[in-house]
This record gives structure tokens, sequence and C-alpha cells, in this order.
């Protein structure tokens, strides 16, 4: 192997992570099998810049692999939650764009009373949820935040046309 395409500890400082490279591995790190397509629509840029940054990434060893981990198999979402967002005045459209970026949510609505939004959030496990919550609440408008997990369906119409 020559030291151009050597994964050796000492070729990873080398490589700096910008913001979009960090946003790819965390990505990455909740579903390794996420489509590039869908990664790119939900960080804004092009298909092929999302996998130039992953190729440059695993060139320096920053990605060593990937892997699959393993559960008791289940049927459908494993973590479903809503998230109920307070936000400043005027900033509603930058923040639900910002919010439309996140594959993890799924439907959003605007709501009256002390929340101004309600996103429907789906995650594999609680951490992965816990993580989505802290990313919502740095995203620049959010005030304030409130979620509740959802258990099981009690009643499921389907939706007015």
């Amino acid at each position: 192997m020559t030291s151009a395409t050597s994964t050796t500890p000492s070729a990873v400082p080398a490589f700096r992570l910008d913001a979009l490279d960090q946003q790819i591995l965390e990505m990455l790190r909740v579903n390794a099998r996420l489509p590039v397509v869908k990664m790119a629509h939900a960080l804004g840029v092009t298909r092929s810049t999302v996998q130039a940054r992953i190729g440059a990434m695993e060139q320096a060893g920053v990605i060593t692999g990937y892997t699959v981990g393993v559960s008791h198999p289940r049927q459908g979402p494993r973590i479903r939650a809503m998230v109920m967002l307070s936000v400043t005045s005027r900033s509603e459209p930058e923040v639900v764009q910002a919010l439309s970026k996140r594959y993890e949510i799924v439907k959003l609505w605007a709501t009256s009373g002390r929340y101004d939004l309600c996103a429907l959030a789906v995650t594999e496990h609680t951490e992965e949820l816990d993580a989505l919550l802290d990313r919502i609440r740095g995203v620049q408008g959010v005030q304030d935040t409130f979620s509740t997990i959802l258990l099981s369906t009690k009643l499921d119409r389907p939706d007015w046309a």
C-alpha cells in the first residue's frame, strides 16, 4: 500500500473536516445505507458533492469502514415523537426550511397556541431522537421545544380529502 492511500492514524489529522463533512458523518452514523441522493437533498448540495466528500474522507482514513447493527426485527418505525416548537417572531420560514432538510422529520404542521410548529419525527433509537432534538434546539429561531414519544396507535382514521 502506498503512503497516499494509507489509513494510518497519522494520515487522519491532516484531513480537516468542515461543517458539511461533519453533517455527512452524522448522517452515516445514523444510517450508513442512506442513499447519497437523500443525503444531498437533506444537506442542500448536489449528489456529486456528497459522493466526493465521502470519497475524500475514505481516502484520508476518516471513514474506516461501514458496519451493520442487528437487533430483534420489528414492524415499522422504532421511535415516533411529536415535537412542539416555539419560534421567534418572523423566523418561521427559516425554521421550516431548516427542519425540512432533516430526513428524520416526516411531517411538519403550523399550529396555534403556545407552540408555532409541530413536527413528527421518526428515528430508530432514543439516542438518535435525543441527538435530533439537540439539533432542532440549535436551529436559529427555535426558542423552545416540547417533545413526547408516541407509544401505540389507538385509532387511525384516514385523513379527510
